[in-house]
């Protein structure tokens, strides 16, 4: 499976065509998605496939009875700074009707180039009247993490989508600090208000953690910066 999934990935990023697009066909009752951009968010928009490398690639297939399987590679380790990864996913989303619906999976990041623990995340979605709400569960080889997210959408009269993102993060190794004391575990949040304008999708986000200081050091989390920081992106797609 996992020469396949490198196979297909290579295939599209040879084509200039596939960049940054997907491939859709059908297959009787079976939908098979290809290409350079993740075609799939899970737990409802919790779990997202990230492109962090020059060159990534994944497929996606997902039947008419809610099961869906795929492979995403972030990284194809061709340069010497990046490392081949492959996240494998298996999942089951059903919507009950146009206003309720649920999904459960299990994400499995693989390193083969790496002599490091493969890691799994359990996860979990509900999405009602239009706001969505996940759960996941990690268990990375340094630290399992327990993370809830909350997305209540553009709700009127403004418009304004509220999301909140709450983890848990226990170290399977304390960390020592300068001091003589240890950090075992933290927590870190953040909550992003968005809004469209013009065709820009406009985002104030402010995150923190509950280090400080000199704890930071210790810090591992999935916000940019340890302490509070404010951040404020425009985004626009131009195709």
């Amino acid at each position: 499976m996992l020469k396949s999934s490198v196979l297909a990935s290579s295939l599209l990023l040879a084509c200039p065509l596939a960049h940054g697009q997907i491939f859709q066909r059908e297959l009787g009752d079976f939908d098979l998605k290809l290409g350079t951009s993740p075609s799939r968010s899970m737990a409802q928009g919790l779990v997202k496939p990230s492109s962090s490398g020059s060159f990534h690639g994944g497929l996606d297939l997902s039947h008419d009875s809610g099961w869906y399987f795929g492979q995403w590679t972030p990284s194809m380790g061709l340069s010497p700074s990046s490392n081949l990864e492959v996240d494998s996913y298996l999942g089951f989303k059903q919507p009950f009707d146009q206003t309720l619906g649920y999904e459960v999976g299990l994400i499995r990041y693989n390193y083969p180039q790496l002599r490091t623990q493969d890691s799994q995340e359990f996860y979990g979605g509900l999405t009602v009247l239009g706001s969505r709400f996940g759960a996941a569960f990690s268990n990375d080889p340094d630290k399992r993490n327990s993370t809830l997210f909350a997305d209540l959408g553009g709700n009127p009269p403004f418009g304004i989508g509220v999301s909140v993102k709450y983890t848990t993060h226990q170290l399977n190794t304390a960390v020592a600090l300068a001091n003589g004391r240890y950090v075992a575990d933290f927590n870190d949040w953040s909550i992003k208000l968005s809004r469209p304008w013009l065709g820009i999708d406009l985002n104030l986000i402010y995150s923190d953690s509950s280090l400080s200081g000199n704890e930071c050091s210790a810090y591992s989390g999935h916000n940019t910066e340890c302490d509070g920081l404010l951040t404020f992106k425009a985004e626009r797609a131009f195709y």
